[in-house]
């Protein structure tokens, strides 16, 4: 037995185990010990760890986190994410300086060694006794390496980091036999390259290259000897020798580094002495994570990307799946944003509302025929600091993409959806109704699509103006608006059809809600996102053909490979004609109803425009051929504002009203996105308009103009009376509330 050794009062071989952090039991022996040359390791503690052979022969090393780079559609750079800031890169682009000074500093005999070094060991033993404890570590850049793996495999979950981290017999030996399996599996250049592309450098860097460029803003091939001998003497404390904080004891710490340089002769002391006398000289480039940083105002649209990885079974069938990919990064994500669309939406959100107003705007725009989401603009930034107003909830999306939770009651923008659903079922754009302002309608005179009676009472309405009494066809109707004529027209088109048509073009409510079969859902009184409503009216742009929206055109990994990502999925809603036929009496609301304010004279255009229940909400969504844009504005923290004599973005409003507000702003965005593009028109048709009211009093005598109820006749005159119903039975809001029927139908 050896003699034991001054100032700890153990034996060297109780010495040796407790280095390697095993405490002996029953006779652990330093003497089981074997050069790795000779293939094998033998150390236990019996009864303490399982058995060296029992270990797992195979290091399962995991691909290292690196960074996703988000680009717009034209390749431009949008944002950078990751878990850990990394950047993989070959040993070929590392500064030899850096791979001397690392090994100089670490393991200065790594090219002698195996995976363990002895002499190492055996010096440390020595060190420690004479110190009376633990004075001076043995680990390898191997076992350095392998420990470096099992962290980097826990993740970012503090038990599993907490158990790779642990001074533990069992960690240590496993960490001794993988590092004689990575010794022989790839070699000293290998696990080199490996151990500077893991290693954590403080400052949020995990690898030399992003290291240098957190440092320096320079490739890590480029790095001279004073600064590679600064980041390799980061990694024993990257805290303690942090340069940004504490400069002096950086200073001292590179130049330990320097001199361990010149000692093993990688450099001269003359190199080493002169690199000494130079000042650290750092160009610190900061940390830039996450959508909050996306560059051209588009950090709504990057986390909509983050949320479509992180939900769609594209990319994982089990929501850890998706995280654990996303986390892993590497990615370069090719998105569909069009910068010129993002700055046209950005500068339509804040042209007529201010970041810090009572209510907010949303623009969104989509291609028809794509269902390429172009923008994502906000009047309130996108951020964390809510004394600048800014926010990180997504107004176009709903709640599961980072947004509200069902989006916002459309109020008239519904209407289209209605009219496709009558001339779909047959219906001719002359069918006219004469109604008085505000009129009554039997609830069972709507059927479900279980056929049954949407309730039971009437259902009250009313136009917005007193003055909006007389006979519309659909035309008309569509241009002013009005409620009761399109409350008589889903009547006769049939609810059930109406509910399955705005199914077919999209318009959807989240977290599985289903659409509920009301009345009052021709009025817009059901909740859809501004994102759902651009795709909805880019279906009559793309002559009757939906397409789902979607945001990724591509993603590659870090090894070059191709991923899945979602595409978009296109059915018919409607007949070409249909589509067309609404497209030319769209075109009317902005050229003489009420959205004139957001017509665009240069091309052919159409819209729509929406007001809901006490103006809590104001829409216009339009289109043209090429590009459909969709603009909410109303409130955005929950406290319910109604819209009257208030002021937005300096201007004072009695009363907001879709064409008068988002009308404009919806102007400004699409004249951005379509500068200098193509000017496509919609394909003429001829669309029949009924009969004007002074035909109407000529032949008031005609059979079916007598205002009975059932008189079902295209151009009849269908007066229905009636009495009120609960509120709970339209669909939301009040059931008189300017004539909406629970949250639409205004202006």
């Amino acid at each position: 037995m050896a003699k034991k050794r001054s100032g700890g009062g153990l034996t060297g071989t109780q010495q040796a185990a407790k280095f390697l952090g095993v405490s002996v039991l029953s006779g652990a022996v330093l003497a089981g010990i074997a050069l790795p040359a000779a293939g094998a390791l033998g150390l236990a503690a019996k009864g303490t760890v399982e058995g060296f052979d029992e270990i797992p022969s195979n290091l399962k090393t995991p691909p290292l986190s690196q960074r996703t780079t988000i680009l717009d559609s034209e390749g431009g750079h949008l944002a950078t994410v990751y878990s850990r800031d990394r950047k993989v890169v070959p040993i070929e682009k590392i500064s030899p300086y850096m791979q001397k000074a690392i090994v100089a500093i670490e393991d200065s005999r790594f090219y002698e060694h195996g995976a363990i070094d002895l002499k190492g060991v055996l010096r440390a033993i020595n060190r420690n006794a004479q110190s009376g404890g633990v004075a001076q570590g043995a680990s390898t850049l191997t076992q350095q390496y392998v420990k470096n793996v099992f962290v980097e495999e826990a993740g970012d979950d503090p038990e599993k980091v907490a158990q790779a981290t642990q001074q533990t017999i069992g960690r240590k030996v496993r960490e001794l036999k993988y590092a004689i399996q990575v010794e022989e599996e790839l070699g000293k250049k290998k696990i080199l390259e490996n151990y500077l592309n893991i290693t954590f450098f403080g400052q949020q860097a995990y690898g030399i290259e992003a290291a240098s460029q957190r440092y320096f803003s320079k490739p890590a091939a480029d790095l001279k000897v004073e600064e590679a001998a600064m980041l390799a003497g980061l990694v024993q404390s990257p805290s303690r020798y942090d340069p940004v904080n504490d400069l002096q004891e950086a200073t001292k710490r590179r130049n330990v580094v320097l001199q361990r340089m010149a000692d093993v002769k990688d450099i001269s002391q003359a190199e080493a002495d002169r690199a000494k006398a130079s000042p650290i000289r750092l160009k610190v480039k900061s940390p830039k994570n996450g959508c909050i940083t996306a560059v051209d105002g588009a950090g709504f649209f990057c986390d909509y990307v983050r949320k479509t990885i992180l939900n769609d079974p594209v990319f994982g069938k089990t929501v850890e799946e998706r995280q654990k990919l996303w986390n892993l990064g590497g990615l370069t994500v090719r998105t569909t944003l069009d910068p010129r669309a993002q700055e046209a939406a950005n500068e339509a959100a804040v042209a007529k509302i201010y970041e810090d107003d009572k209510v907010a705007a949303s623009v969104v725009q989509v291609q028809p025929g794509s269902g390429k989401i172009l923008s994502m603009g906000q009047s309130r930034p996108y951020g964390l600091d809510q004394k600048q107003h800014q926010t990180t909830l997504n107004l176009a999306v709903g709640s599961k993409m980072g947004g509200t939770t069902y989006g916002f009651q459309v109020g008239s923008t519904f209407k289209p959806i209605t009219a496709a659903a009558a001339l779909e079922k047959g219906l001719s754009p002359a069918q006219s109704f004469s109604t008085p302002w505000k009129i009554s309608l039997p609830m069972d005179s709507y059927r479900t699509c279980a056929g049954g009676p949407a309730g039971g009472g009437d259902w009250d309405l009313q136009n917005e103006l007193e003055s909006e009494a007389g006979t519309w066809d659909m035309t008309s109707a569509l241009g002013k608006s009005i409620n009761t004529y399109f409350a008589h027209l889903e009547q006769m088109t049939g609810l059930c059809e109406t509910v399955e048509m705005a199914k077919k073009m999209g318009y959807e409510r989240e977290l599985g809600k289903k659409l509920k079969e009301l009345p009052s859902i021709t009025l817009g009184g059901q909740e859809a996102t501004p994102l759902d409503m651009a795709a909805v009216y880019a279906t009559f742009a793309n002559r009757g053909t939906y397409c789902t929206p979607v945001a990724i055109e591509s993603i590659t990994t870090a090894a070059g490979d191709k991923l899945k990502v979602p595409k978009s999925e296109c059915s018919r809603a409607m007949s070409e004609r249909t589509a067309d036929t609404i497209n030319q009496m769209l075109k009317g609301v902005v050229e003489d109803g009420t959205g004139t304010k957001a017509g665009l004279s240069d091309r052919d255009n159409a819209g729509k425009t929406g007001t809901t229940n006490d103006r809590k909400d104001a829409w216009f969504v339009g289109y043209t051929p090429n590009l459909s844009t969709a603009v909410w504005v109303g409130d955005d923290v929950g406290e319910k504002t109604s819209m009257y004599d208030i002021t937005i973005g300096g201007e004072v409003y009695d009363k907001v009203c879709g064409g008068c507000l988002p009308g404009p702003i919806w102007r400004i965005a699409m004249t951005g996105a379509l500068n200098a593009s193509e000017t496509p028109s919609f394909a003429p048709i001829s669309v029949p308009r009924g009969e004007k009211p002074e035909d109407k009093e000529k032949d008031k005598n005609r059979p079916g103009d007598d205002g009975k109820p059932g008189d079902r006749r295209p151009g009849g005159g269908d007066v229905f009376p009636g009495i009120t119903i609960p509120p709970d039975l339209i669909g939301g809001g009040n059931n008189r509330g300017q004539g909406n029927g629970g949250g639409g139908g205004n202006r």
